[in-house]
């Protein structure tokens, strides 16, 4: 570890009923781009937290500079040099840029001065930001960039990135990856944590694997391929999602000119959506952040009132019932955030299970709860999904994200839906657990469930939709065939560009 300007040393942190991290030990040199890779619920999150002072090792040490290195606060870090961008943003979408930014700084400047600032740091590091803008008129990626000035105005020495492309466009990486270089080559070490497994090949210069709190592997991330990289994550081969040929059935959503204004002063109202879905068909919906995704999937849940006649299930008109009525005619879905909309925060497994669950796996018996078998399903989630977490009393906010991710999806999948509508599913989650879940929704289709996969990631959904359309502004492109549709083509719908296709097609 010579020459290292952070190195850990054998930290340890265990939680009731967990060992989060167990002995690890790695380095990062000055100028370096170092990965932390493993499956969710690995170690790496709590790592990072203790490098930035959220979180005390139980054992081990960690030096910077060749000096003990013990940060006792967040506070205590960024003054040694160590910034960290964290996979949720923390900012607030009524205040401008320059005011969220003075917020995350010790002692900011006035604020002509820092809007100064931010302009000159963020045109040198090509993240170009207006600091006068509301938060809530920016994109995802503008976001992003927030977060990220917010830190490179400390000047920090180690940047901690978790998860920092998950929201992004593949134009937001191209800008972010350049950025990263730039600051590596001026000597600022980052740390970098991604599911994005090709990404970590293209950025980083080495990686540092865990499994189950256990550093099992080092490497070059450039001379391995993403399986390989997967498979020493898992420690076992990866499954490849697999779809099983048919023919879909019988029309079972239908969504005809659909127009909802948003409940989200910063939202996106729909505008005349129409769509079909058949049973047994994957439906994917692309689209950058902010589209109108959230508004989509609340006007179909039943979150959002909708227009009495413009959603439709198996005939039956559906936009005037609330989301527990949609549920038990067996329209299902699973929201993007989720802790705190998906999940409730405080509440065990069992009581999450049953927040959904009640109804058609029938955990109520004249008013009164069924525990017992609220507990079962919880169960059966836990074990059919592979979450991992001591048991199902433990509570939500206690998973690692992609952990809580895969029971939020199998609390779903598990209540044999007729349409599931999903937003996001494999956000955050590791490259062998996305390929379980994009299994477990083509399975599902094929017992005849009509799927609407909503997802900003290409890939996923080229690999499991049976067909295509894109969100931009709230309007729908008509749905195409996913076979052969080209990059290209898919750009153009998600940029708006959907011509004469816009109009009624039937599907």
């Amino acid at each position: 570890m010579r020459g290292a300007l952070l190195a850990v040393d054998g930290i340890t942190k265990a939680y009731p009923g967990v060992i989060a991290n167990d002995h690890v030990s790695f380095s990062v040199a000055p100028g370096e781009v170092h990965a932390l890779l493993g499956e969710n619920g690995a170690g790496k999150s709590t790592l990072v937290k203790m490098i930035y002072g959220l979180v005390r090792p139980d054992a081990g040490a960690m030096q910077w500079n060749g000096a003990p290195y013990a940060p006792a606060s967040p506070h205590v870090a960024r003054q040694t040099g160590v910034a960290m961008v964290f996979q949720h943003f923390s900012l607030f979408e009524a205040l401008n840029v320059a005011e969220n930014v003075a917020l995350g700084m010790e002692n900011p400047p006035a604020m002509r001065e820092l809007a100064g600032r931010i302009r000159t740091v963020s045109e040198r590091y090509g993240l170009p930001l207006d600091p006068n803008r509301l938060v809530g008129e920016l994109s995802a990626g503008e976001r992003q960039r927030v977060e990220i000035i917010r830190c490179l105005l400390q000047e920090p020495r180690l940047l901690i990135m978790d998860e920092p492309t998950s929201v992004l466009t593949p134009q937001e990486v191209e800008i972010l990856f350049e950025t990263l270089k730039k600051l590596s080559t001026e000597g600022t070490a980052i740390l970098y944590i991604s599911h994005k497994l090709e990404e970590i090949r293209t950025l980083c210069d080495e990686a540092t694997i865990l499994r189950q709190g256990k550093v099992v592997g080092t490497c070059e991330p450039a001379r391995k391929s993403a399986r390989d990289l997967a498979e020493m994550m898992v420690g076992q081969a990866l499954n490849i999602p697999t779809r099983q040929t048919g023919e879909p059935g019988e029309v079972v959503l239908e969504i005809t000119g659909l127009s909802l204004a948003s409940e989200n002063p910063f939202g996106t109202a729909l505008t005349d959506v129409n769509l079909t879905v058949r049973a047994g068909e994957v439906i994917g919906i692309g689209g950058v952040a902010g589209n109108g995704q959230d508004e989509l999937l609340g006007a179909l849940s039943g979150e959002l009132p909708g227009v009495p006649t413009a959603i439709r299930l198996k005939g039956q008109d559906i936009g005037h019932l609330g989301p527990g009525q949609r549920r038990a005619l067996g329209l299902l879905a699973a929201p993007e955030e989720r802790l705190g909309h998906a999940a409730a925060p405080d509440m065990s497994l069992t009581e999450n299970a049953a927040l959904t669950g009640t109804v058609r796996e029938r955990l109520a018996d004249r008013g009164f709860m069924n525990w017992r078998r609220a507990r079962s399903f919880a169960e059966a989630i836990i074990a059919d999904f592979d979450v991992r977490t001591p048991g199902p009393e433990n509570a939500a906010r206690a998973l690692s994200g992609g952990n809580l991710q895969k029971f939020v999806i199998g609390r779903e999948v598990l209540q044999r839906p007729e349409v599931l509508v999903v937003n996001q599913p494999t956000w955050g989650v590791d490259a062998s657990a996305a390929a379980d879940i994009r299994q477990a929704l083509l399975d599902l289709a094929h017992k005849g469930t009509a799927v609407v996969c909503i997802s900003q990631d290409l890939d996923e959904l080229m690999e499991i939709s049976d067909r295509f359309a894109a969100l931009n502004e709230g309007r729908l492109s008509a749905p195409r065939p996913t076979k052969g549709l080209s990059v290209e083509e898919i750009g153009l719908m998600m940029g708006g560009a959907h011509g004469l296709e816009a109009a009624h097609v039937p599907a």
